[in-house]
């Protein structure tokens, strides 16, 4: 009985064993199954590179493309910057070139045109945002005036006294600063 005990606790623990194997057996096929192989892998990294460089050069030619509308933007900008103003001036030109076509102009006719012509200067001026700059009794300000001579004057020192040619700024950028006479400080 004792041989049939001992039999049977070998045949159970064989049983275990074996259960113990397949159990086992399953989980590393399990394990397996889950992790691919380093070939996979290789194949599935190979590709996510593929599709980041792809990505990549298709951003690059977009950037490459806006760069070039954009040059392109700022070069047509300069070249027609000037187009409004270019068409406010040929109404100027268009009246100097009637007065000159008069032939039995009087004096005061030609006087009167010139004056409508100036008129339309200043229209067309004030329309592109271009402004004079005439500072008589103003202090000298080198941003806008450049100054010519010093001349004795009752005003006070560095006050503009007299204006030889008038200046322009377009927007608030000089493109052209007054030339100007100064007064000079008086002798103590």
């Amino acid at each position: 009985m004792q041989d049939q005990e001992q039999r049977a606790l070998v045949e159970s623990a064989e049983a275990q064993e074996g259960a113990s194997q397949n159990r086992d057996a399953a989980n590393d096929e399990r394990a397996t199954e889950v992790v691919p192989s380093l070939e996979e892998l290789l194949k599935k990294a190979e590709l996510a590179a593929q599709e980041h460089h792809d990505a990549w050069l298709r951003a690059k030619a977009e950037t490459e493309n806006v760069r070039k509308r954009a040059q392109t933007d700022i070069a047509n900008a300069h070249k027609f910057a000037v187009e409004s103003f270019a068409a406010e001036l040929l109404v100027v030109r268009d009246s100097l070139e009637a007065a000159l076509a008069t032939d039995n102009a009087t004096l005061e006719s030609l006087k009167a045109g010139v004056e409508l012509t100036l008129r339309q200067l200043n229209a067309a001026f004030e329309r592109s945002n271009l402004k004079e700059i005439n500072p008589l009794g103003e202090k000298l300000d080198p941003y806008k005036h450049q100054a010519m001579n010093v001349v004795e004057s009752d005003a006070p020192a560095n006050t503009v006294v007299a204006v030889l040619q008038k200046g322009y700024q377009l927007h608030d950028r000089v493109i052209r600063p007054a030339l100007v006479s100064v007064a000079k400080a008086k002798d103590a």
